[in-house]
């Protein structure tokens, strides 16, 4: 995913964990208000923090745009993410011709002149990350540790962003 630079500290820190992470989980409320999750792929984050996919306008996941949650996980350095906001469709033609990638070509084979082809912009209230960058076998170590003293030992950095503005 394409991260602009951003305009706070807090939204430069959630880019910094975006940045390796091309994949989501979008969680919202269907119409039987349950909750629903369909994996998803972010095309950029723009400077002021919002988080665009490319999407049909005909969607389920369109239907029910607050509350919204996306959960990013990145194994291979044990990075999570957890995002809470509130989404909105965007028709504009210019910004879905500048977001447009041949890897969306199967959901729209019209390319980027499908009629039904509209963006997702996503707006982050709250982030929750937690970060454990060493290597598994550190982590094989720390849980091992946890296990014997029955509480967590070394497995990093957990965090709570609230986004300004």
């Amino acid at each position: 995913m394409k991260i602009e630079p951003q305009k706070s500290p807090e939204r430069s820190q959630l880019g910094q964990f975006l940045k390796e992470m091309s994949v989501c989980m979008l969680t919202n409320i269907n119409e039987e208000e349950t909750l629903v999750s369909r994996p998803m792929s972010p095309h950029h984050m723009c400077q002021e923090g919002h988080i665009w996919f490319l999407t049909s306008q005909y969607s389920n996941k369109v239907k029910q745009l607050s509350p919204i949650n996306l959960a990013f996980m990145n194994e291979s350095n044990a990075t999570y993410l957890s995002l809470s906001g509130f989404g909105e469709i965007v028709l504009d033609r210019d910004l879905i011709e500048n977001a447009w990638s041949v890897f969306a070509k199967p959901w729209f084979k019209e390319g980027v002149n499908s009629p039904e082809l509209c963006l997702l912009k996503f707006t982050t209230n709250i982030a929750d990350y937690w970060d454990a960058p060493h290597c598994k076998m550190v982590r094989l170590v720390a849980l091992a540790a946890s296990i014997v003293a029955s509480k967590p030992i070394g497995f990093g950095e957990h965090g709570h962003i609230e986004m300004q503005g």
